[in-house]
């Protein structure tokens, strides 16, 4: 897959950035204020009563802010925080071990829960309802279970796919949240933020234009505003203006809806090739030489979001909204449309 600038996943790149951009507190943090005014009230009540806050469910697209919340808990909490990953915990052992370490009132972040192992899984279970874990000690006869009391600890759980997390699992989590998109406003002040943590000079236009092509995600946001910032400087005596932004994402390819190179030509194949559908997945990862559960999981949701692209029984199909946004006239031979399938 190639490289894209507008790539919601984490990347090194990232890395070196978000660190030093993320909020501390609730009050740092832009957008998302439903989720905010209810989790104010919980860690009021928590702290209030001295206790631990209850376990939390933060799901939705990638980049939205989920570990960032979870940043901002334990700062608000006045705890410590431990992160790890589903992916990164092989063995029951492991979460035992870090269970164990945990200190009263801790929080313990797990990004990408949904991929834990099943048998780490069923660790957390008695860990998360009665803070405690059960240790199997010897094998054969001489087996004998130790039940060992953990401290009272957040579990704050993160994921990209909550379809994919067991029933058992997601029902132990006393708050769940959904994060959605940003609007343009929101997306506005957290560039304008971002700009002055970098030291970046930027104009309300500018941030405007960028926020616009950001899809909705302060982590494409802050990748564009870093990549604005060295045409700024080379080009612009350093100030991102509205010019000096529309120069960098033309030179970035990306148009102003937030679509790439690979966007328009994955819109483009199936326009050109194949009438605009119904087209099957097969089909176009073959056309656009990118595999299908690349295509899938990675361009659709986007373009189905806002609204170019179409799922039906028969296939992907361009919108009409697709057709006018690539400058082109719909096929004005419906039969062609609708008796020529293209599901290999």
């Amino acid at each position: 897959m190639e490289r894209r600038v507008i790539n919601t996943e984490f990347t090194a790149e990232d890395a070196g950035i978000e660190n030093n951009l993320r909020p501390a507190s609730l009050d740092e943090y832009i957008g998302q204020e439903k989720i905010k005014q209810n989790l104010r009230v919980f860690i009021e009540a928590a702290k209030s009563r001295g206790e631990a806050l209850d376990h939390c469910l933060f799901y939705g697209p990638p980049g939205l802010g989920k570990t960032t919340l979870a940043g901002i808990i334990a700062s608000e909490m006045g705890v410590n925080i431990k992160i790890t990953s589903g992916p990164a915990i092989e063995k029951p052992g492991d979460m035992a071990a870090i269970l164990n370490n945990l200190s009263e009132g801790d929080v313990l972040f797990v990004d990408e829960i949904h991929r834990l192992n099943r048998q780490v899984e069923e660790v957390l279970y008695p860990a998360m309802e009665d803070y405690a874990i059960d240790i199997m000690i010897g094998k054969g006869q001489t087996a004998r279970s130790i039940r060992l009391d953990l401290p009272h600890f957040t579990l704050i759980g993160a994921t990209t796919r909550a379809g994919l997390l067991t029933a058992p699992l997601r029902d132990r989590f006393g708050v769940v949240n959904r994060l959605e998109y940003y609007d343009v406003n929101e997306l506005e002040h957290i560039i304008t933020r971002s700009a002055s943590v970098l030291g970046a000079d930027i104009d309300h236009e500018g941030a405007l234009e960028l926020a616009r092509r950001s899809r909705g995600t302060p982590r494409i946001a802050n990748r564009l505003l870093k990549r604005s910032r060295d045409f700024a400087e080379v080009k612009y005596d350093g100030v991102i203006t509205d010019e000096a932004a529309k120069t960098a994402l033309k030179g970035m390819e990306i148009d102003e809806l937030g679509l790439d190179a690979i966007d328009r030509r994955l819109l483009m194949t199936m326009i050109k090739n194949y009438n605009g559908g119904p087209v099957g997945l097969e089909t176009i990862s073959a056309a656009v030489g990118e595999e299908s559960v690349t295509i899938e999981d990675v361009y659709e949701p986007y373009l189905m979001q806002i609204g170019f692209l179409a799922r039906t029984p028969r296939g992907r199909v361009v919108t009409p909204a697709g057709y006018e946004h690539m400058g082109i006239k719909p096929n004005s031979n419906d039969d062609v449309n609708k008796q020529q399938t293209f599901d290999l």
